[in-house]
């Protein structure tokens, strides 16, 4: 996995809206970025919808958030439209981006529950990963975007 302090590698990818998502062109506010191993299985739908549930809150702290799988797109686009989520889901059916972050399971080709903060110059703020314990990713996630907000020097 990429350590804190360190800079989140650069992709491009088609989102669940049909748009071009590139990472570089987040810069200016956070990201979270959270990978799960496969849609519409109980702890992916849970994680998925705890991020829905909190998406105002990470908006409202200045930040915005991306899920990826290894899933292909067509099943990403069910996926997100199922659960209506309101932030954009990526297909990562090679492992490309994966790879690119570190989170592929040896021999699964599926990754990891892995979820990275990044702040708005684009480094690792945070690195969660929680199997088994799903909600932890959403309130670390919280919980690190309130210090990043609290800790913001004054503009």
């Amino acid at each position: 996995m990429i350590k804190l302090n360190q800079p989140a590698p650069d992709f491009e990818a088609r989102t669940t809206a049909g748009n071009v998502f590139r990472l570089a062109d987040q810069r200016g506010k956070p990201l979270a970025l959270f990978f799960f191993p496969k849609a519409f299985t109980p702890g992916c739908t849970m994680e998925a919808k705890g991020f829905r549930d909190s998406y105002q809150e990470i908006q409202a702290l200045g930040a915005e958030i991306v899920g990826i799988s290894t899933d292909d797109h067509k099943t990403q686009c069910e996926f997100a439209s199922e659960l209506g989520v309101p932030y954009p889901m990526i297909a990562d059916d090679v492992g490309t981006i994966a790879t690119l972050y570190d989170v592929m399971w040896p021999f699964l080709g599926k990754t990891r529950r892995v979820t990275y903060l990044i702040d708005d110059s684009g480094l690792v703020r945070g690195v969660f990963n929680h199997e088994f314990m799903i909600d932890r990713h959403r309130e670390r996630v919280l919980e690190t975007l309130r210090k990043m907000r609290r800790d913001a020097p004054p503009v």
